[in-house]
């Protein structure tokens, strides 16, 4: 936890003394002393829109790599892979649900879900049948069958894609699951199914979750709530900084 005592071995996510600024542009910089979660812990960070919520996560999922300090995750020091490596890990222990989706637009909701396992051997190893995996993910997340199957990702609604990127983030059972405002395209009753099978999928695999959003009421449902500001320091010189 931020600040606290606990071992590396203890540590889902780990960032130390991190500094990082958007290459080419003077607008944003951010920086995090100390950020801990524990592995199993479920923690809800709370951030408006443009205060670094997104570049935080990219910071922790190592697609951007920070200037200076340390990212860790589950042990791992991001800083000492390769980019292939790099990517290689996230597959195999990083759920991403991302807040703009980025499904392939003409393949088939069932199709965008199975795409990890091609990537994560781990991942697929876990899954008996994952085809019926998918479907089970998506039936708890209110979607049908034909619709999971039979249409492009382009012809779902922005809440049926925001499901299906979901679904694809929590099938093979990764340790760590990241969600970048994944409630924002769904109303209040989809909302609560959406929690429910996170929370499910998250307790039954032991992982961690770390979900980012600016709707504050989601929170109770979580282990842990921190304010994004007062764990990360960002300053702005322009406009069109952070995420």
């Amino acid at each position: 936890m931020a600040g606290g005592t606990s071992g590396q071995a203890e540590q889902a996510i780990r960032l130390r003394d991190l500094q990082f600024s958007w290459s080419g542009r003077t607008s944003f910089r951010m920086e995090v002393p100390d950020l801990r979660v524990a592995r199993g812990e479920k923690v809800f960070l709370l951030g408006e829109s443009g205060s670094g919520k997104s570049t935080l996560l990219s910071l922790i999922c190592g697609i951007n790599a920070p200037q200076r300090g340390t990212v860790e995750v589950d042990g791992t020091a991001l800083g000492s892979l390769s980019a292939a490596a790099r990517d290689r890990f996230r597959a195999e222990r990083i759920g991403v649900i991302f807040q703009m989706f980025n499904l392939l637009p003409y393949a088939s909701p069932l199709e965008n879900i199975l795409l990890p396992l091609s990537f994560a051997k781990a991942r697929r190893a876990r899954v008996a049948d994952p085809r019926a995996e998918a479907l089970r993910l998506t039936a708890g997340l209110g979607l049908e069958a034909d619709l999971v199957c039979g249409a492009r990702a382009s012809e779902l609604s922005i809440g049926q894609q925001q499901r299906v990127a979901a679904a694809r983030a929590l099938i093979g059972g990764p340790a760590l699951i990241v969600a970048d405002e994944p409630t924002s395209a769904l109303d209040a009753a989809r909302q609560g199914d959406f929690l429910d099978l996170l929370m499910q999928q998250t307790e039954a695999e032991g992982a961690t979750l770390l979900m980012v959003s600016h709707d504050a009421r989601l929170a109770e449902r979580f282990d842990r709530v921190m304010d994004l500001s007062q764990v990360v320091l960002t300053s702005r010189e322009g406009p069109g900084a952070g995420g």
